[in-house]
């Protein structure tokens, strides 16, 4: 696999403060490339009065340096090798590590996430289920965390497992689970949005969850407490269109209240692969595997003019409060062109004066 001519380029733009995937697409959609991109950042800033400084391109290039002695391939959004499912979803990583087996990523992909501290009987079933849906020629997604992640990658490693992990591609975590990475990345794939060697933080298992979600056609959550991560994970794939599914569990049980939760919620209740595979196939129109190629997220077009219109930005601002509000709305009340309004919200985030939020909603940061 060969990199793209420009990907020091690419890393300089995604490593840069301030940007992240919503934002690098935006940028990209602009400017045309991440060169042209970084070329016009400072300018952007210094409209708000605000000081931005360009990730160097000698700490680009010794990325790529560290990922070349891991035996690591980088997977850039927009490019052929790119998870195609997950580059249709709107906060897909500009760039992924990847080790181990690439073409697991086009075979079709289901995650099974749940509690760490899962039951016995959690355990066994998470096995048992990742298992017959290996054998049934599906890639099981998880996290690598313990308990029910743990036992489905277990499970499901001869036929192909894909771990998705919070910090770096080279950073086990737990660590009593470096055996299991290693056995992953020479048999199936381990996958992170993090620089080698970041260790995870909190803030990186929500964004971790997301990729499960997005690399996989339905998400199954075996146990799990109501606010836990893998309820986070189960939602996400809900806010996708993917199939969520969910194990019911005993009431008196506090890690089947997240899975009952979504039951009442309208997830679709498994008791074994069968159930699985039936709804994948509902959600396909296919008998057995689901699709896995989706169109790439359509770049946002600003058209050919960029000059500043203060009128449009006026009006947008006079719209924009603490309380997020969807782009739509914007441009319907505004009546501007959507070209116009992407970007004078492209400019305003660039200046500090924008947050992006979920489901294409912003508000003044």
């Amino acid at each position: 696999m060969s990199l793209p001519s420009d990907a020091v380029s690419r890393l300089r733009l995604i490593r840069t403060d301030s940007i992240g995937p919503v934002t690098y697409r935006q940028l990209i959609a602009r400017f045309g490339d991440a060169e042209t991109a970084l070329k016009a950042l400072p300018d952007l800033a210094r409209r708000g009065n605000r000081s931005l400084t360009l990730h160097p391109e000698s700490e680009a290039l010794a990325e790529l340096e560290t990922a070349t002695t891991l035996g690591a391939h980088l997977l850039f959004l927009g490019t052929p090798d790119y998870p195609a499912l997950l580059a249709g979803t709107e906060t897909a990583p500009p760039v992924l590590y990847a080790r181990g087996d690439l073409a697991l990523l086009d075979r079709p992909a289901v995650a099974i996430v749940g509690a760490r501290n899962a039951s016995a009987a959690g355990t066994r079933f998470a096995r048992q289920l990742a298992l017959d849906l290996a054998e049934a020629d599906y890639v099981v997604v998880s996290g690598l965390a313990r308990g029910i992640d743990a036992a489905a990658h277990a499970a499901a490693l001869e036929r192909g497992t894909i771990a998705v992990v919070a910090g770096g591609v080279d950073v086990a975590y737990p660590p009593d689970h470096a055996d299991l990475m290693a056995r992953i990345a020479e048999q199936g794939l381990v996958i992170a949005e993090q620089p080698p060697g970041i260790e995870p933080q909190a803030r990186h298992f929500p964004r971790r969850n997301r990729i499960i979600a997005g690399l996989s056609a339905g998400t199954i959550v075996v146990e799990g407490a109501p606010k836990s991560g893998s309820l986070i994970t189960a939602r996400i794939a809900a806010d996708l269109g993917r199939e969520v599914m969910a194990v019911p569990g005993s009431p008196l049980d506090p890690r089947a209240q997240g899975c009952n939760l979504l039951i009442r919620e309208g997830a679709t209740l498994i008791q074994t692969a069968a159930d699985v595979l039936e709804a994948l196939s509902t959600l396909s129109g296919q008998p057995a595997l689901p699709l896995t190629v989706a169109e790439p997220l359509p770049l946002p077009d600003f058209g050919p003019a960029l000059t500043p219109d203060p009128a449009a930005r006026a009006a947008l601002l006079a719209l924009l409060s603490p309380t997020a509000v969807p782009i739509d709305d914007l441009i319907r009340l505004t009546r501007l062109p959507p070209a116009q309004v992407a970007s004078v919200l492209l400019d305003l985030e660039l200046e500090g004066a924008l947050v992006r939020h979920a489901g294409a909603r912003v508000a003044l940061g």
